[in-house]
């Protein structure tokens, strides 16, 4: 079990990325034709036949908008897969953090209660993959001023998923 709690992108969010996404540009659903592409909706890989779409999310805005944080010049947009229609979400069994292999580099971006990047770090996903990402949200959440935490790939840049301070997983028994 991880420390921390990889979110997903909400149900209310999806609602709405479903019909027009962060861009203001409409969902245009497409049938996958390969495995792989990472869903940010159920936080697994895409199968060959699923119906999915790529559309631009604004994580940080979304957050901000619950929280009442002005991240100005640090809301961000970029592009993201989802199911085009209803999912059920991460599957509550799956171990580990989502889309994580030994080797890949992921950034693990702070911000702050406003939305201010306040610091982040590379992470080189070790072979122990749960124990790397728990090493690196503890060390982003010892620093009191952090609030959440974005995991993105270094090679697009794409948005992976958040982890939020108090996000904490009580370990198991």
């Amino acid at each position: 079990m991880t420390a921390h709690e990889a979110r997903p992108i909400g149900p209310d969010t999806l609602e709405k990325l479903r019909t027009t996404d962060d861009a203001g540009r409409p969902c245009v659903p497409y049938t996958a034709t390969e495995g792989g592409d990472p869903l940010r909706c159920c936080l697994r890989g895409t199968e060959a036949g699923e119906l999915i779409a790529l559309v631009s999310y604004a994580p940080l805005r979304r957050w901000a908008a619950e929280t009442w944080a002005r991240p100005g010049a640090y809301d961000e947009q970029g592009p993201v897969f989802i199911h085009a229609g209803q999912c059920e979400g991460p599957a509550g069994d799956r171990p580990g953090y989502p889309f994580s292999r030994a080797g890949a580099l992921r950034t693990v971006r702070r911000y702050d209660a406003e939305g201010a990047i306040i610091g982040g770090r590379l992470l080189e996903i070790p072979a122990d993959e749960e124990k790397g990402f728990d090493a690196a949200f503890a060390e982003a959440f010892a620093d009191p001023e952090v609030a959440l935490v974005h995991v993105r790939a270094v090679e697009y840049g794409c948005f992976h998923f958040e982890v939020r301070r108090g996000g904490a997983v009580a370990p198991p028994g």
